[in-house]
């Protein structure tokens, strides 16, 4: 099962696509596990110390985000599916926008 990265991820697998060899069926968080059994590193970065999907991360099963999903984490996932595991991503600094209007005001 071809399992894609994105953002800081790529940092720990080295690479956008990973591929694993999981049974057909398994479900999402099964997935998971897989991944964080593979980059321990993940934890903390993708899933809490109970292997959890943190909040602030998402995955997706063919472009739908599995806490939309009617099972969510025991959500089946199938041999051909297109999984994405995204961190949480933030924007820039208020710091950075209070700056940048201060120079604004003495143009």
């Amino acid at each position: 099962m071809r399992v894609n990265f994105f953002a800081t991820l790529r940092q720990v697998t080295g690479q956008k696509t990973v591929e694993f060899e999981l049974p057909d069926g398994i479900t999402a968080q099964g997935v998971l596990d897989a991944v964080v059994a593979t980059y321990p590193a993940m934890i903390g970065m993708l899933t809490d110390d109970d292997g959890k999907l943190l909040g602030h991360c998402h995955m997706f099963i063919n472009g739908r985000g599995v806490t939309y999903l009617l099972d969510q984490m025991e959500s089946v996932v199938r041999d051909g599916d297109v999984v994405n595991f995204f961190p949480a991503v933030g924007g820039g600094s208020s710091l950075s926008v209070i700056a940048l209007n201060d120079e604004r005001r003495t143009r």
